[in-house]
């Protein structure tokens, strides 16, 4: 028995177009196209990575206002110079220790 035979004489020949239709219609959806899934995965992921980065900076923002409220106090603020800038008085000695 032939190829042709087979493919003629069997329940193959009756659903292959339909079998073929549906395995493009699948190459379709999951490959080719702007709605395609492997686009959907590429957006979700880029999505959480958008949303990583947006946490990431109301952080800061909330620290940096945290510090804003700190430094209106004018206490909060000459410690603030003293510790970030070495800055000092006109009758002080400053010593930098590195550990």
């Amino acid at each position: 028995m032939t190829f042709t035979e087979f493919w003629t004489d069997s329940k193959i020949a009756k659903w292959g177009k339909y079998v073929i239709t549906l395995l493009v219609f699948i190459v379709v959806f999951l490959f080719i196209g702007e709605q395609s899934i492997v686009n959907f995965v590429r957006r979700g992921r880029e999505i959480r990575h958008l949303e990583e980065q947006r946490d990431m900076y109301r952080e800061s923002t909330e620290k940096a206002m945290r510090e804003i409220q700190t430094l209106n106090n004018p206490d909060s603020l000459e410690r603030y110079a003293r510790e970030h800038y070495y800055m000092h008085t006109a009758n002080e000695d400053i010593y930098l220790v590195e550990e």
